[in-house]
């Protein structure tokens, strides 16, 4: 068995790694470029290595520098995860070459599936079923145009070195064929340095649907049956599921069988994927589903095959890399529940999706019943340099509806902030008609998308919470700035969503109650379905803190002071700006309470400050 593993890989399936591999009393090295100097990653492996700037081509993908870290730290083994150098056969022979255990399939299996047009001739000769269209080496546009034409309309371009969406174009009419062709080519010549492209019979109701496989270096290979993941933005997985909604025993036993063949039409060792599309229009079929490609590495979405099968496949990949065969025959492996997945995002629904980045100050996940496979924690930065996946939010449960309702329950209780995330996006999906209903294919976001996009403010219903809490506990902290004791406690108060002030009101039978300091403090973070919204008292327009009776202007809470607008003298009208105090990314106005002059100014630009501090002192006018 292998003592020791480094990580070629970073975020969420890094520490997922060494998870296993440490619970197998493993050495784990974690390598980590300048952006992840302090990443989950390097603090929960037993030792970690930098090799390089933030740039992934300067460090997660210089194989040499990783070879290097791996002989210097005398681990045996390189396990690459996905993405980065998992797929790269010259990355593989490297390790090897280099007298390294190599965790992955042999560098020939990677090559015979890395270019789609080779892998569907390979899959031919093996008798699995391909998606009509064209394979051939006359790259001319006339050709392309004319195989395009006898296939017919609509038709699928794919870059044949493609992956992860790009270099694919859905072409609906002749006219618009070269177009799509040329922005295909240069996309892929970008991102694979492969302008070679083939053609597909366009699906009009697909479904994505894949089948583990895993093979060892005696010959075994087994299925670890299917998965759905037809849930996609963009030709990027957003939630998948196993096993498939909808998928009879007969279309399985087929649909498996075939992902055996195309393994073993490699030679497969290790974890790798088959993925096929299903034409779903009516209904799961063997005959209307086609092989796609092989992804020769462990997949992202591999949680959910685990949780139905009760298998560790990182477990698997080490054994199998040490020389072990597989831990169970085929006839040992069953189907258990049901398992869905959900990939987090750091970004930005209400924005196009934009990726969000920053400190992530907030970080709260649901527990129990929910598994995190996460890369981050709080007091995390999310950098811009890499994929923007925070974490993979798992469930497990007998029945498919059953499953739905503990990932709905689980997203409701997940708070990320001041970092943005999809997880409202992912709830409002995940309990959509259509999606409980299994009426599920690839275009499911794009047909329903404007129902999907979470709204940027909370509801009235959490505001009207919010400002129970906000009144509560300010009534009941002592001596707090803008109350008396046993003074009745205000029945409104106006609060900061965003930019945005709005007047709530709490209603009249919710009674005084003590809430969380941070309540007190003058800023809440809410969540609903999903959404994490921050909350504050609006200073400036009739806030419940920040200057006494006596004029004195306290901190509402702790932070720093980013401008000041006075000085000691001036003379100040009610309302008028004294200062900004910065607290968890979001600014607060302070404002003089009444006509006067400021007295004393203890704080200038810069300033920390720590909750119920002296800011300033605003004396009245006399007369």
């Amino acid at each position: 068995m292998i003592r020791s593993l480094l990580i070629a890989n970073r975020g969420e399936i890094a520490c997922r790694i060494i998870r296993t591999a440490r619970r197998m009393g493993l050495h784990t090295v974690a390598v980590y470029s300048d952006a992840d100097a302090r990443a989950l990653h390097v603090r929960q492996a037993d030792e970690a290595v930098h090799i390089g700037p933030s740039p992934a081509a300067e460090s997660y993908l210089r194989g040499d520098k990783i070879i290097e870290a791996a002989k210097a730290t005398g681990a045996e083994a390189i396990h690459p995860g996905y993405g980065f150098l998992s797929e790269n056969a010259e990355f593989a022979e490297a390790v090897i070459a280099a007298g390294l255990i190599w965790v992955g399939p042999h560098p020939a299996s990677i090559r015979a599936m890395g270019l789609k047009d080779a892998a569907k001739k390979l899959m031919i000769e093996a008798g699995v079923p391909v998606t009509p269209g064209y394979l051939g080496q006359d790259q001319s546009p006339d050709r392309l145009l004319a195989e395009a034409e006898k296939i017919g309309w609509p038709v699928l371009i794919k870059a044949v070195a493609g992956g992860g969406g790009k270099g694919m174009r859905k072409v609906d009419a002749a006219a618009d064929f070269i177009p799509a062709l040329e922005s295909c080519r240069r996309e892929a010549a970008a991102a694979f340095g492969n302008t070679d492209v083939l053609l597909e019979k366009w699906i009009s109701s697909p479904r994505h649907i894949e089948v583990q496989v895993f093979g060892d270096t005696q010959g075994n290979v087994v299925h670890l049956f299917e998965r759905d993941c037809s849930l996609q933005r963009r030709h990027q997985k957003v939630i998948e599921e196993a096993p498939a909604p909808g998928m009879d025993e007969v279309t399985r036993e087929a649909l498996c069988a075939a992902a055996v063949r195309a393994a073993r039409a490699v030679d497969y060792v290790g974890a790798g994927t088959i993925e096929f599309i299903a034409d779903a229009s009516g209904g799961l079929s063997a005959d209307r589903i086609f092989f796609m490609e092989m992804n020769t590495r462990l997949q992202v979405e591999h949680p959910v095959t685990e949780e139905i099968t009760g298998v560790d496949l990182v477990e698997w990949q080490l054994r199998v890399a040490s020389g072990e065969e597989l831990p169970l025959r085929q006839e040992d492996l069953a189907i258990n529940g049901h398992a869905i997945e959900a990939r987090l995002y750091a970004e930005d629904p209400a924005k196009g999706f934009l990726p969000s980045t920053g400190p992530i100050e907030c970080w709260h996940m649901p527990e129990d019943y929910v598994r995190i496979d996460a890369g981050y924690a709080q007091g995390s930065t999310v950098s811009a340099f890499y994929d923007p996946m925070l974490a993979k939010i798992i469930v497990h449960s007998d029945t498919r509806d059953n499953a739905i309702a503990l990932m709905a329950d689980g997203l409701e209780g997940l708070a990320v902030w001041p970092v943005k995330s999809n997880a409202g996006f992912l709830y409002r999906a995940l309990t959509h008609a259509s999606f409980k209903a299994a009426d599920l294919s690839t275009s499911f976001i794009a047909q329903h998308q404007e129902e999907l996009i979470p709204p940027e403010a909370p509801s009235d219903a959490v505001l009207a919470t919010a400002a129970k809490q906000f009144i509560t506990a300010f009534a009941s902290v002592p001596e707090l700035p803008g109350f008396r004791m046993n003074a009745p406690p205000k029945r409104t108060v106006r609060l900061l969503v965003g930019d945005e002030g709005v007047d709530v009101a709490a209603p009249a039978e919710w009674p005084p109650e003590t809430y969380a300091s941070t309540a007190a403090l003058g800023l809440a973070l809410i969540t609903e379905k999903g959404q994490t919204f921050a909350l504050a008292l609006d200073h400036a327009r009739g806030g419940a803190a920040g200057a006494t009776a006596d004029g004195a202007v306290l901190a509402p809470m702790p932070g720093k002071v980013i401008a000041v607008d006075v000085a000691e003298g001036d003379a100040v009208t009610k309302g008028q700006r004294l200062m900004v105090l910065e607290a968890m990314k979001m600014e607060h106005a302070l404002t003089a309470p009444f006509d006067g002059t400021v007295a004393e100014l203890k704080v200038s630009a810069g300033s920390q400050v720590q909750v119920e501090a002296l800011l300033a002192r605003v004396e009245k006018r006399a007369g």
